[in-house]
Order: structure tokens, then C-alpha cells, then sequence
């Protein structure tokens, strides 16, 4: 066979070749969409603090230790939870975690769980702990999409330690999440209305 015949046929097979990988390697028709992530708070839309700004890390797999002492993760559901963390340079943190579940009847189930953990919150760490004051407030309700309640919580030790958190929890269809902040100090360093802002943009932030 003269070269030149051979080379159209090296070139015939190769475009033969190429044409079948971009069949095998197109996506199936009809192929579901990749189901989309919440998304998480910016650092910028934390509550200010006065003399210092927030870092965010990153986005991570897992309950945060964070919410460890209000909310554990004994018993909850086992869904796949993810969150934030946030911090300044003095002392001042936060941190988001959301679930998405397969329902909005579990979403709700798993909402009113949360809130309720929070709620009796300060009770279980004065059951748990003796040289440990607690005091929990409640800061009503958001009507942003499914709703969002605001608590707070203060807890004082008997060597003088004293702290501060505000708490919340929103949902959306099917998706779930807490928000956190806390720092040093007692209820009158706490910014309210600035975390009921926060929480309002975490839930219409996470689709």
C-alpha cells in the first residue's frame, strides 16, 4: 500500500477513534442534574465587631464541635451535616452548620429538635454542672422563608467566667441551619439585632 494511502487511513481511524471517546465520555440524556450545596455565610455578614474583623475558614464535612454543648450530636438524626466557623482577633467566634434532609416534614422535625435543644439549654448545663449558672431568653421569631427562631444564652462559673452566645435556627424547604456567635460578657454585650439580621441572610442566603 503506497504512504500515502496509509496515512489517510491512520487519519480515517483516528478521527473514527475520537469521535467514539466523545460519545462514551458525552453525559447520559436525561441525566439528573448534581443536587446544588447550600451556601454559607460571608464573613462580612457577621454581626460587626467594633474593633476587629472576621476571618471565615472553610466550608468543612461534619458537626461542628462548636455546638457541642448545646446541641451535641447524640441522638440527632444522622444526616450529612456541614459547617463554618468564623473568628475575630479578640476572643468573638460563630459558626454555621447546615443539613440538608429528604423531606420538608424532616426538615421540620429536625428544626423544632434543634430549637428545642437550645431552648433547654441553660437547664442541662446547671443539671450538669454545679459551679455553672446558666440563663437562657428567648428573642422571638423571623419571617423569612419557613421562619427562624432567636435565642440567647449567658452562663457564669463560680471563679467569675463569664459568657455570652446568641442562637438560631432557620429553615428553608428542606434544608436546615443554626447560626451561633459568642464572646465574653453577659446579655448587654450581645448584638441582637445585628445577629437577627445575620440569621435572615443565612437562610435566604443558603439557595
Amino acid at each position: 500500500m503506497p504512504m500515502r494511502t496509509r496515512t489517510g487511513a491512520l487519519t480515517a481511524l483516528t478521527a473514527a477513534a475520537l469521535a467514539a471517546g466523545a460519545v462514551l465520555t458525552a453525559p447520559a440524556a436525561g441525566a439528573a442534574p448534581k443536587a446544588v450545596q447550600p451556601k454559607f455565610l460571608s464573613a462580612s455578614q457577621l454581626p460587626p465587631h467594633p474593633s476587629s474583623a472576621w476571618t471565615a475558614g472553610p466550608v468543612t464535612d461534619g458537626f461542628p464541635e462548636e455546638l457541642a454543648a448545646c446541641l451535641g450530636q447524640e441522638g440527632l438524626p444522622g444526616y450529612d451535616y456541614r459547617h463554618r466557623a468564623f473568628w475575630t482577633e479578640l476572643e468573638t467566634s460563630a459558626v454555621q452548620v447546615t443539613v440538608v434532609t429528604g423531606s420538608t416534614a424532616k426538615a421540620k422535625a429536625l428544626a423544632k429538635a434543634l430549637d428545642d435543644r437550645i431552648r433547654t439549654c441553660a437547664d442541662r448545663i446547671e443539671e450538669s454542672d454545679p459551679d455553672t449558672r446558666a440563663e437562657g431568653r428567648y428573642y422571638g421569631t423571623l419571617p423569612v422563608e419557613e421562619g427562624a427562631r432567636v435565642r440567647g444564652l449567658h452562663t457564669e462559673t463560680s471563679w467569675g467566667a463569664t459568657d455570652v452566645s446568641l442562637l438560631s435556627v432557620g429553615r428553608d424547604g428542606k434544608t436546615v441551619t443554626v447560626v451561633e456567635w459568642g464572646q465574653m460578657g453577659d446579655f448587654g454585650d450581645a448584638p441582637v439585632g445585628a445577629f437577627k439580621k445575620t440569621t435572615t441572610t443565612a437562610v435566604n442566603k443558603l439557595y
